[in-house]
């Protein structure tokens, strides 16, 4: 049983591999709509655009719990993201104290390029195989994106700018 774990494992890290390729490529392809190059955008940082497209607004300690990075971390990555105007800070209620982050139209838009970009990548070489083999790959992909508890494709790329929890 060991074995059998250890070699899928081991395919799963490879196409993870590949998979992060593809983003990386897909983030240095995408030009940011204030004129900025997305290659200045970190994967980390870009994680937490992804993240606030998923969820709508968020606070940074949730932000930072949703990227298992520390509280500092996570306001220095925002700090970078709000500086490039693709993060904006909103205050909540009557406390003055408590900021919320959401994703500004230049991060939507820079979300959206990647994501189309990916798409665009992912299509091409899951076009090489076979249609049964690329059902098993969904099957097996979605099953895995479940148990990672990640929100599916189409759940959260329509999810609106600055809503409490997003789409689910």
């Amino acid at each position: 049983m060991t074995d059998e774990i250890d070699d899928v494992v081991d395919a799963v890290m490879t196409a993870s591999r590949a998979m992060l390729s593809v983003v990386a490529r897909s983030l240095a392809a995408a030009g940011e709509p204030s004129g900025g190059s997305a290659g200045e955008v970190t994967l980390p940082q870009y994680r937490a655009l992804v993240v606030l497209a998923q969820h709508g607004t968020r606070r940074p300690a949730d932000l930072a719990t949703a990227l298992a990075v520390s509280a500092s971390t996570a306001t220095r990555m925002c700090d970078r993201l709000v500086g490039r105007g693709l993060v904006e800070r909103a205050r909540t209620g009557d406390d003055r104290r408590e900021v919320a982050l959401v994703l500004s139209p230049a991060g939507r838009a820079l979300v959206d390029e990647v994501t189309r970009l990916r798409r665009a990548e992912m299509h091409r070489l899951l076009a090489t195989l076979p249609a049964a083999e690329r059902v098993a790959v969904r099957d097996a992909l979605r099953r895995f994106a479940d148990a990672a508890g990640e929100v599916g494709e189409t759940d959260w790329a329509v999810a609106p700018l600055g809503t409490e929890g997003g789409a689910r």
